[in-house]
């Protein structure tokens, strides 16, 4: 029955395959195909093993035994449970739409082919990853999706800044990623295992300190902090949009991004045993959800402003997190790919009606142009923002209740946190397609509705943000809270230690009440600013007031981190290549090369060719061996 599991992360690696090597023989419309298909087929055997799932405990599937050092042993073997099934079917699920999204928009590239490969690989990675059935298979596919993510931001490389931005990705990815497998090797050593069914009921049971749970979890989380993009390695997200639109919907959505919060989801015995670190990982992710919201309020890219919205989504999953709220956080990765994958191909729509233009300043009054658009993104605008009945309301409403439990101020900085989000997803809203078009009348002439193979997925996406939400309506409006009730055996370890004080009925209304008011303010300040009073952003040249420029320049992140950490490390390279390289290793190397060719010189000078020369020399020998054993008695 369970042989069917190795299909799902094998049928995208075929697809990429096929599309790679026949890249350039293969028709676009037979490349489409077989990407599309590939991961649609890996959809349906991911609704297989949800449904296996649902009638029993977990699949584990041994593939083959990888290789043994001594008692230590490790399988390439596959764990679908309750976590890693929910994830499948995100990634295969969203990431289908998102492939039949790209087949109207990179219609046109010549590198279709070579896109579609990547696209396919990049789910095959994302699958190993969160099927993995211990650490290694996972960093294997957290690797992986690292690679593809360097691929597809740096897809059309011929454009030095797209280049730029790949590097940038890839590298701030290795320093986390350097945390995570430092992390994975104090596990092994510790435990003697890198399989979960070995390491966390052992954890959960263990009585002493012996294992340095704090240290571990800390490097696991850097290794969090890079690939989800949380302060201070946040910088690399919002460049990743040099990459097509789809990527962006890819990276920010379903797939890479979410995999921190799911690697701490799958860890979370280690964490609810280290305190010290969930403490850490909400103060990280609290602080990483407000400057990228602060910073998302003044930027004019549109896809820009989805990026860092996608920061600050993530910053609350570790606030989630971090007050041990998994459930909440895990239910917010499933409705943030829904309306985030929604809000990115919906941008990819607009970007492609305005001739790739993608400074709002340029577009407005597109509604009338882009109806489906429209419709499509005020449904994802509004489930982000979390206001009732749509998706983002529950998964964003859970968190900030279990905030509340933990901290009267974090709950408060989370609440304005959400005003700005909803004000700064209104903004950028009204300034697209509200108003008059500002763009150049050409690009006027040619506005039009995107086809149907971008507007489908647009639809669906959309039916998602608004009934997503439904899988966790709480106890209090009337629900059962689906999604809790089937995470509960992966969480049950942690339940069981984590303090848990009950909400009253008036309270959770009431903290519903404040975030819903507080999303409200902030869209009708939105509404009176740019579309009553038609207020448009300046110019790039022109002068902003303080906080505002200081919002734009994104506080000047990059300058600092340039100064701080470039620099001195470009200093420091250079240091060494001149005086411990060229002075110090070169000269050692080079001066036992010029002291051997000298004495060589000199040397050769006694073979002067002379019998009667040779026979004195041999005779000065005999004489000096002579006095050598006379002094030696």
């Amino acid at each position: 029955m369970d042989n069917y599991i190795w299909l799902i992360p094998i049928l995208p690696f075929a697809g990429f395959l096929i599309n790679g090597l026949g890249r350039k023989a293969l028709p676009k419309s037979v490349i489409g195909v077989i990407g599309c298909s590939a991961v649609l087929a890996s959809f349906v055997l991911s609704v297989l093993a949800f449904n296996q799932v649902s009638n029993g405990e977990q699949i584990s599937v041994n593939i083959f035994n990888w290789f043994d050092l001594g008692t230590f042993k490790v399988s390439f073997s596959f764990l679908v449970d309750r976590l890693s099934v929910i994830m499948m079917l995100i990634i295969t699920g969203v990431g289908f739409l998102i492939h039949l999204y790209s087949t109207g928009y990179m219609h046109d590239d010549e590198g279709f082919g070579k896109f579609f490969a990547y696209l396919n690989l990049f789910i095959f990675f994302m699958l190993l990853l969160v099927m993995g059935a211990n650490y290694l298979i996972m960093f294997i596919g957290w690797e992986g999706v690292g690679l593809c993510s360097y691929l597809l931001i740096g897809f059309w490389y011929t454009n030095p800044d797209y280049a730029d931005a790949a590097k940038k990705a890839f590298i701030m990815n290795r320093i986390g990623d350097l945390g995570f497998i430092i992390g994975v090797f104090l596990l092994i050593s510790y435990f003697g295992s890198s399989e979960f069914a070995d390491i966390f009921p052992r954890a959960a049971g263990m009585k002493d300190a012996a294992v340095p749970y704090t240290l571990i979890t800390i490097l696991l989380f850097v290794g969090a902090v890079g690939k989800s993009a949380q302060l201070p390695l946040f910088t690399w997200l919002p460049d990743a949009m040099a990459g097509p639109t789809p990527v962006s919907a890819l990276i920010h959505a379903a797939t890479m991004v979410t995999a921190g919060v799911y690697m701490i989801a799958r860890s979370n015995i280690l964490f609810t045993l280290a305190p010290v670190t969930l403490n850490i990982v909400a103060i990280v992710g609290l602080s990483t959800a407000v400057i990228a919201a602060l910073i998302a309020v003044s930027q004019t890219d549109i896809k820009k402003v989805l990026a860092y919205s996608t920061v600050s989504q993530l910053g609350y999953m570790f606030l989630g997190l971090g007050v041990g709220a998994y459930t909440g956080a895990f239910f917010h990765v499933l409705t943030h790919a829904f309306f985030k994958a929604l809000l990115f191909l919906g941008a990819g729509s607009v970007i492609h009606a305005t001739s790739n233009e993608q400074d709002m300043r340029k577009m407005g009054g597109l509604k009338g142009k882009l109806k489906i658009t429209f419709a499509t993104m005020l449904i994802g605008t509004i489930a982000i923002s979390g206001l009732p009945p749509f998706a983002g309301f529950f998964s964003k409403d859970e968190i900030l209740s279990a905030v509340f439990e933990h901290s009267i101020t974090m709950y408060v900085i989370g609440v304005i946190t959400a005003m700005f989000t909803s004000f700064y997803m209104f903004r950028m809203l009204y300034l697209t397609f509200y108003g008059k078009f500002r763009g150049t009348s050409e690009q006027e002439h040619h506005l039009h509705e995107s086809p149907p193979s971008m507007t489908i997925p647009l639809i669906i996406l959309a039916i998602l943000s608004m009934v997503g939400g439904l899988i966790g309506v709480p106890e209090v409006l009337g629900g059962h809270h689906w999604l809790r009730q089937w995470l509960s055996p992966i969480f049950e370890l942690s339940t069981a230690r984590l303090p848990h004080a009950e909400i009253s009925s008036s309270t959770e209304f009431l903290l519903m009440g404040i975030s819903v008011t507080a999303a409200l303010v902030a869209l009708i300040y939105a509404y009176l600013r740019y579309v009553k009073g038609n207020h448009v952003p300046v110019a790039e040249d022109e002068e902003r007031p303080g906080l505002v420029n200081l919002s734009y320049r994104k506080f000047f992140l990059d300058e600092i981190y340039d100064y701080l950490i470039r620099k001195p490390l470009d200093a420091l390279s250079v240091f060494f290549y001149n005086v411990v390289d060229l002075l110090a290793i070169d000269g050692i190397v080079n001066g036992l090369g010029k002291i051997s060719i000298g004495a060589s010189k000199r040397l050769r000078l006694l073979q002067t060719g002379n019998v009667g020369f040779y026979i004195f020399v041999m005779v000065l020998g005999i004489i000096a061996i002579l006095i050598y054993n006379i002094v030696k008695i």
